[in-house]
């Protein structure tokens, strides 16, 4: 299968916009995310028509961009599409994925039984427009989170919602057999877009091949799916936040974090309801049991490159890697060529401390023309050669002390490394909180092979 790379051309601020449905009251605090409406002239954009057709005419998933990072989607509502997403992948099939809508009326018409819910048809500029069966009953968003959905959505914010039983609209592989699904609306108009003028909400992981990390930028997409999908959209854009969603559930009390992301803890205790929140991240699933996982990116191991990725918890190697850690490394590589990626954040020095001479700055992630690519997250390689050690050189990327560009970066920084040969990635982490840097450091927790804590 050859795969493409489709650059969506319309603007941003012409893809669509929110307006108010017939279904909804105008003084409900939601009703502006009620209906996501897509103009003619975004409708007619090649690549999102291309697109479209695809996801509603073949079983073969469409990578797209998001805020959080390149989701692989298909139709949720057909088994066959859905199916396409874990063949393509490699992906374990225990393993649930996110819905994405692209307004609320399209979540509302999962969350009510198909043999009573209204059905949606597609207008003629790919806009969704509500066909009603009968009277539509009370919202049937759960009230815990409708504060929630007022203040982060959309955005970086997974919830779980009740799946009606047995008359669920979505297709059986999405929720790998749980009685709940989680959805998302993406902040990206090129998403919601997309979603709309298919006609359908899409299940969408994030568009890697799985355990690799995940990617935030279509040549990512490439680099692991490439021959596996036909095609890919690129806005030309950086995906800004750099991790996943994070997936809260509220149907428990007190409610938790399944999974930490882009909105952080200390975020949601802030919303009325979610002042008692807990973290529930580190449960039996995690930790590889036999417990069925309650969202993406609970069981399995994830984010990982082909390097080994040793991780230096915060502060506990201040001055940079460890003397005998490199050691280590160096001694395995006797008789070949050895190349050490450093990854630095806050505190350490260039090189993470390891004495390097002949130093000179080379392309990095995205940028130069070897790639063909805007240097979108300015990420910057310095390579040197260690002193004392022959065939031994040394790459370094610093992400810098901002906890938002760590996590912006992070994935492509692994990956970027990965390309330039590394044997093995030190990184330092940082200092997880209740905000992304605690999203960050679960990725890198997860992609590690070794972690010094």
């Amino acid at each position: 299968m050859e795969t493409q790379i489709i650059k969506v051309t319309t603007p941003r601020d012409q893809l669509g916009h929110f307006s108010l449905s017939s279904t909804n009251s105008p003084s409900s605090p939601l009703s502006p995310l009620s209906k996501w409406t897509v103009p003619p002239s975004a409708a007619s954009d090649p690549a999102l028509s291309l697109a479209a057709s695809h996801l509603r005419d073949t079983d073969t998933p469409v990578a797209f961009p998001t805020e959080t990072v390149y989701g692989l989607g298909a139709d949720a509502t057909r088994s066959a599409a859905v199916k396409g997403i874990y063949a393509a992948k490699g992906r374990p099939s225990d393993n649930p994925l996110i819905v994405h809508v692209c307004d609320l009326d399209m979540l509302r018409n999962l969350l009510r039984p198909a043999s009573s819910s209204t059905s949606n048809t597609t207008a003629p500029n790919g806009s969704s427009k509500q066909q009603p069966t009968e009277e539509v009953d009370a919202d049937p968003i759960p009230p815990i989170y409708q504060p929630l959905i007022q203040r982060f959505w959309p955005g970086p914010l997974t919830i779980l919602l009740p799946n009606p039983s047995p008359h669920s609209r979505l297709a059986p592989e999405v929720t790998a057999g749980l009685p709940t699904f989680g959805a998302r609306m993406p902040a990206s108009p090129l998403a919601r877009s997309l979603i709309s003028l298919a006609g359908a909400p899409l299940a969408a992981p994030s568009a890697n091949a799985s355990t690799r990390p995940s990617p935030t930028s279509a040549r990512h997409v490439a680099d692991d799916l490439a021959g596996k999908i036909a095609l890919i959209l690129d806005s030309g854009e950086p995906c800004g936040v750099g991790v996943e969603s994070t997936v809260v559930d509220g149907l428990c009390s007190p409610p938790v974090v399944l999974r930490p992301g882009g909105v952080g803890m200390d975020e949601l205790r802030r919303v009325k309801g979610w002042e008692g929140v807990q973290k529930a991240y580190r449960d039996g699933a995690e930790e590889g049991g036999k417990v069925a996982p309650r969202a993406p990116g609970m069981k399995y191991k994830h984010y990982s490159p082909r390097a080994r990725v040793v991780l230096y918890e915060a502060g506990r190697a201040p001055g940079g890697v460890a003397e005998g850690d490199l050691r280590e490394v160096v001694g395995e590589g006797k008789g070949k060529r050895t190349t050490v990626g450093v990854i630095r954040t806050v505190g350490w020095p260039v090189f993470g401390g390891v004495e390097c001479e002949r130093t000179k700055v080379v392309e990095a992630a995205g940028g130069g023309e070897e790639d063909g690519e805007d240097n979108l997250l300015d990420l910057v390689v310095v390579e040197g050669k260690h002193v004392g050690a022959e065939g031994v050189r040394v790459l370094d990327l610093d992400l810098g002390e901002n906890v938002k560009l760590v996590a912006q970066g992070l994935f492509a920084g692994l990956r970027e490394l990965d390309r330039r040969g590394a044997d093995v990635i030190f990184i330092e982490g940082v200092s997880d909180g209740d905000g992304i840097a605690a999203a960050v450091m679960n990725r890198l927790r997860k992609a590690a092979s070794v972690i010094k804590g």
